[in-house]
């Protein structure tokens, strides 16, 4: 047994590591409302301050996604890492809007660099025969960080001074001592080449995987989206409409989603890629439905539900659309398959958010975010009739997972 831990050793501290960077991302979620009082800004700025994290991302994916292959796993993740301190340092040193944007920019920098890089590198310090083993791995800690971010700055947040720096100096310790750990960490790229032959990469689709691609990315675009409207207004709906002003509630009504949707990837293994996709359509359109009770009926419980509901749809749909492309597309062609994906799902999190943003002046939040859930319902709905008419062949269920 101790033997076996230690081959996983490596991997389990890779792990750690993306899930401190991805934990930095949504470290803000609760302390948005903060920063409304100290700097007096719209929930319109809300959204788009959270919003300016997706144009890093999707800027990263399509201009160096593939620098890790290039230049290395590590260099790559110290850049990544590098970002994500410079990201706790603007929050650190906020005295206004513009320090938020930068750090959002700089938090989603990060993100695009560790999304593909972090994943590759956990799964080659696995042992050999260790691949489902170190996909969850990498699952977890992508998803088990981005709800940590929330809970770790809400409690500290809520229950500890300085709600606006504690929650940023603490990740910036984690950081620094995850540097720490992958400096001691192997490099698993033998043939490594100069970051000048790094070439943007230009999302493309072969006509074979057309029909595939087009349902798949709307269940991401949907999944990304409710995530995108939890982590940017639920606090905001909690404090406002329900009364919760209890910033650690609001951190784990955030996690839940994130936790959720973990178990939602896992699942995907044992139901195959063609029932995970519509069975997680359904479960995204179980979640919107909560939430539209949660907002006209203003009940935590809903809320609570539909974070569940809709994280298991997010998870199911995700990790479904992604096997679902990979495994419809040719090896030579794959990469840029998956970055179009990701660029969808990307652009959910941020342009839909951005619409409940402008809508909340003129209808209020509620209002916002049943028009915003009336759209995501019928865009769902529709690529879970598609998938259940024309369903992926189950010969590719197998594949990548």
């Amino acid at each position: 047994m101790d033997g076996d831990l230690r081959s996983w050793r490596p991997c389990l501290l890779a792990g750690a590591v993306f899930a401190v960077c991805m934990a930095g991302t949504t470290l803000p979620t609760p302390l948005y409302g903060l920063y409304q009082a100290e700097f007096g800004f719209s929930e319109l700025t809300v959204t788009v301050v959270y919003a300016v994290y997706a144009v890093g991302v999707i800027g990263v994916l399509l201009l160096a996604g593939n620098a890790s292959d290039a230049a290395g796993r590590r260099p790559v993740l110290l850049w990544g890492l590098g970002f994500a301190a410079a990201s706790a340092v603007c929050f650190l040193c906020a005295t206004g809007l513009g320090w938020l944007y930068v750090g959002r920019l700089l938090s989603g920098l990060s993100a695009g660099l560790f999304t593909g890089a972090a994943t590759a590198y956990v799964m080659e310090l696995a042992p050999r025969g260790g691949a489902s083993r170190a996909t969850f791995v990498a699952t977890a800690a992508n998803m088990g960080g981005l709800g940590c971010g929330p809970l770790l700055a809400g409690v500290l947040a809520q229950y500890v001074e300085w709600p606006l720096h504690l929650p940023f100096a603490v990740h910036l310790a984690l950081v620094v001592c995850s540097a720490a750990v992958l400096l001691r960490l192997a490099e698993t790229m033998r043939q490594r080449r100069p970051l000048s032959t790094v070439r943007p990469q230009r999302p493309g689709l072969p006509p074979g995987v057309r029909a595939v691609f087009g349902p798949a990315a709307a269940a991401a675009f949907v999944g990304f989206a409710l995530f995108g409207v939890f982590t940017s207004v639920s606090p905001s709906f909690l404090a406002q409409s329900l009364d919760v002003h209890n910033r650690a509630v609001s951190g784990l009504v955030v996690a839940l989603a994130f936790f959720s949707s973990t178990a939602g990837q896992l699942a995907v293994g044992r139901l195959g890629v063609g029932r995970s996709l519509p069975l997680g359509c359904a479960a995204l359109l179980g979640g919107l439905a909560l939430l539209a009770g949660a907002l006209h009926w203003e009940l935590l419980p809903l809320v609570v539900l539909s974070a569940i509901v809709g994280g298991c749809g997010q998870g199911l749909a995700f990790r479904g659309a992604l096997s679902a492309v990979a495994e419809a597309t040719g090896a030579d062609r794959r990469a840029a398959v998956i970055s179009a994906l990701f660029v969808v799902a990307y652009t959910g999190i941020s342009v839909p958010v951005i619409g409940v943003g402008l809508l909340a002046r003129p209808l209020g939040l509620e209002g916002a975010g049943l028009v915003f859930i009336a759209c995501m319902a019928l865009l769902v709905s529709a690529a879970g009739v598609y998938l259940l008419r024309r369903p992926v062949p189950a010969a590719r269920s197998g594949g990548v997972r």
